[in-house]
């Protein structure tokens, strides 16, 4: 017996070490040639390219966020493979002028800083906003833009709320790492204004139209598109503050940097960049002042509204977001709990059903598990949180907690399915011949054993829950 457990080893250590040999001879196949010969085949500015580590001296590799959404950059509705906006038409102005050929490489809006930083690509151009923290971390362009942040409310609240001021105690949706996000942040403090950050720009709107939140603090570029895709809203004409768009590249490229800037600056002189504003219907009078003054020579001073950022340590950093850390975890610890009591009680009951039920209630609850575990939780959650919304408004926490225990809910069906199924049948005959009914078997005898056969996947579960809770926000 010892001689053969020794063969089956040395049969699995051999398998092993050919499994991981023939994985390190596959690997570069897989993941594409890493020689510093092989380039990506040339591509307009317009056109996807996967990441590569290795870039071509002919090439200008510019990284930006597809989902922004036009004007900025998206998807080409006429050629998928493509994108257009006008940042991909800066991109070529900015390759034609250093020789090169553009190539876009999609990235994450909230991880262009650090894949700028990581020199993942040459240049960062989606609608990025210039600050002071970004001017310390990165090579940063001049400006070739200016914008105006201002106050989106429904029309019905036009009269009411006017200024940041006026939304005293009221929610206020932005972007997170926008000028926008800091002027709310200042404005809390001030005005007890409750900031509320999303991830993208479209559902800020939506929501503010369902009566979610009450106003949206965003750059008028997107106001306006938010304002032309959500009827009932209306943009307030006071301006809130003033920033800029800029490009971004690694800390160390500053030379590409100051190229890129006499680019700019003459393509500011000559009116091309006054061209692509225009096509995309986005010149105005605040533009020419720009350009003069940066022509001029003058450096663009930051707006007298825009809270001034004085660095801080990283421990400072830290000391300072505890009490929001603090309060994270216990809005985390109380959801978690409160979803997981909702899935074992939810789960019981579907178990019982699949064990217990008449036919047709075993192929309900048998599909209704199956689709439940075959379809993603963060889909579960948006169909409850958004696409319920014009049947019933379900706030933020009854959806987060609805999505996670029904969800959850099925895992845990199976798990005490299982664990009844379990019980050794002697038991239940026994049961039975004491005269117990079904329901008395089920409690006295089958239930607590079944239980002992749970409580660890259980627990496990949990702790998956508590990790998923994660998705919602």
């Amino acid at each position: 017996m010892k001689a053969m457990q020794n063969t089956n080893r040395n049969m699995n250590t051999r398998v092993a070490l050919v499994c991981v040999v023939a994985g390190v001879w596959l690997l570069p196949d897989y993941f594409g040639p890493a020689e510093a010969g092989h380039y990506a085949a040339p591509a307009e500015a317009g056109h996807y390219e996967e990441q590569n580590d290795t870039q071509s001296q002919n090439e200008l590799v510019w990284g930006g966020d597809a989902e922004g959404g036009s004007p900025f950059v998206e998807a080409d509705p006429n050629d998928p493979t493509r994108v257009v906006g006008f940042e991909v038409e800066v991109a070529g102005l900015l390759a034609e002028g250093l020789g090169r050929v553009p190539r876009f490489l999609q990235a994450g809006f909230t991880s262009l800083d650090a894949a700028a930083a990581r020199g993942d690509f040459d240049v960062g151009l989606s609608g990025i906003e210039d600050s002071p923290a970004r001017q310390s971390r990165l090579a940063v362009t001049i400006p070739y833009y200016q914008f105006r942040e201002v106050l989106t409310v429904r029309d019905a609240d036009a009269a009411s709320y006017r200024t940041l001021s006026d939304l005293r105690g009221r929610r206020v949706a932005t972007l997170g790492a926008t000028l926008a996000y800091d002027l709310l942040v200042s404005a809390q403090s001030k005005f007890d204004v409750q900031p509320v950050v999303y991830e993208d720009d479209v559902h800020p709107y939506t929501d503010l139209l369902l009566g979610r939140v009450d106003a949206v603090l965003l750059d008028y570029v997107l106001a306006e598109r938010g304002v032309r895709r959500n009827p009932g809203l209306v943009n307030q004409p006071t301006d809130v503050g003033t920033g800029y768009y800029v490009g971004i590249t690694a800390p160390g490229n500053t030379t590409m940097r100051d190229r890129m800037n006499a680019i700019l600056l003459q393509a500011m002189k000559d009116g091309r960049l006054e061209a692509i504003f225009s096509r995309w219907k986005m010149w105005n009078d605040d533009q020419p002042r720009l350009y003069a003054k940066l022509l001029s020579g003058q450096k663009t001073s930051e707006s007298t509204e825009q809270p001034s950022a004085a660095p801080v340590s990283g421990w400072d950093a830290a000391v300072r977001y505890l009490p929001a850390l603090g309060r994270a975890a216990v809005v985390t610890l109380v959801l978690s709990c409160l979803s997981m009591a909702l899935a074992v009680a939810a789960g019981v009951l579907i178990a019982s059903g699949r064990v217990y039920g008449s036919p047709p209630v075993r192929t309900l609850l048998t599909a209704w598990v199956e689709l439940i575990r075959g379809t993603p939780l963060l889909l579960q959650l948006f169909v409850l949180y958004f696409g319920l919304a014009v049947v019933v408004d379900l706030p933020a926490f009854v959806a987060a907690l609805l999505g996670l225990g029904l969800n959850y809910a099925a895992y845990e069906s199976e798990i005490y399915r299982g664990a009844l199924e379990a019980v050794p049948a002697g038991q239940l005959d026994a049961a039975r011949t004491l005269g117990l009914s079904e329901r008395q078997t089920l409690v006295l005898v089958r239930g607590p054993q079944a239980f002992r056969f749970a409580l660890a996947p259980m627990t496990n579960d949990f702790v998956a829950l508590l990790k998923d809770s994660s998705l919602v926000r």
